[in-house]
């Protein structure tokens, strides 16, 4: 995930909780549900830039990209290139 694009999911969350505190704090119910609105839209925002940069993940696994650790270093050092048989 983007810092930019967590740091918007955080702040409408955080936006949405403060929104619905004052709606409870002064009874005023439309306010309460738009700051439930507004914290969904967040987790919902924050949850796809999760899955986007899982699928980037494995794409770039996929395709053997240097952006993480080899595939034998994510078995844990088992298998035909380390040696062990």
């Amino acid at each position: 995930m983007s810092t930019g694009e967590k740091r918007e999911s955080k702040v409408e969350q955080m936006r949405g909780k403060l929104k619905e505190a004052a709606g409870k704090f002064t009874g005023n119910e439309r306010m309460k549900s738009q700051g439930r609105g507004e914290q969904t839209r967040g987790n919902v925002r924050e949850t796809t830039e999760d899955a986007k940069d899982t699928a980037r993940g494995f794409t770039e696994g996929l395709r053997g990209d240097s952006a993480g650790p080899a595939p034998e270093e994510r078995r844990g050092g088992e298998g035909p290139d380390t040696g062990r048989r």
